[in-house]
């Protein structure tokens, strides 16, 4: 066994070549993680969807947009820039999820909540108008890209639960508001620069209805993992 010489290799008892230590100091570190970022956006009452575009992604915490009257908290978005990713890391896409929530609409302004029941005919079929006529598309300022139908993204679970009658004939039980599995990009996940702008938008046919009487959310899920380089030299 010899040391200290370049050429010839270390070998460890019952293992393979130990790793050459290089002679250089390295300069920089690779740090690799998964996270998800998300975003919603409120569509209110009587809101009419037929042909409409619906830009995600683009208000930060803290801000008012993406048809919200008040500042959008953490339960809506984990964005600190509107349209870039956090800390400015390269990011890989590797699948989306899409969850639709339903909202009091005399709530509509400070007082509003994402927890109300789906537990009438209309309000399952404010769901089912979202999933069966929303597409989801990536927008990177002048590209626009389709992604799939919302039928094909999911929350996971689909729309079941049980709904019945009391004898006032009022409604009890939920409809809980999943639409399946995530959508997955098998092979090639989509990488966002950490300098580029995006936003994901949702596209309606021209055959969606107009929205109930209650507000209908819809909130985006991004899941990927980033790449950010540490300089220490």
């Amino acid at each position: 066994m010899s040391y200290g010489v370049p050429a010839v290799p270390m070998i460890s008892p019952g293992a393979g070549p130990i790793p050459p230590v290089p002679f250089h100091q390295p300069t920089n570190l690779f740090r690799f993680g998964e996270q998800t970022l998300w975003s919603t956006f409120l569509f209110l009452g009587g809101a009419a969807l037929a042909n409409s575009v619906n830009r995600t992604f683009t208000t930060p915490l803290g801000q008012v947009g993406q048809g919200f009257a008040n500042a959008l908290t953490i339960g809506e978005t984990n964005l600190k820039e509107g349209g870039r990713v956090p800390a400015g890391v390269a990011y890989d896409v590797f699948g989306l999820g899409a969850q639709v929530l339903h909202g009091n609409q005399a709530l509509a302004g400070a007082g509003l909540t994402l927890s109300q029941p789906a537990d009438t005919p209309a309000e399952i079929g404010d769901i089912q108008n979202i999933i069966n006529n929303g597409v989801l598309s990536w927008n990177f300022i002048s590209t626009v890209i389709d992604i799939a139908p919302l039928s094909l993204i999911g929350a996971g679970g689909g729309v079941y639960g049980a709904v019945s009658q009391n004898a006032a004939g009022a409604n009890s039980g939920a409809m809980n508001n999943g639409n399946g599995s995530i959508w997955m990009y098998r092979k090639h996940p989509v990488a966002l620069p950490g300098n580029s702008t995006f936003s994901l938008v949702v596209r309606f046919g021209s055959r969606a209805a107009v929205v109930g009487a209650n507000c209908v959310a819809l909130r985006i899920v991004l899941f990927g993992y980033y790449k950010n380089v540490i300089e220490i030299g």
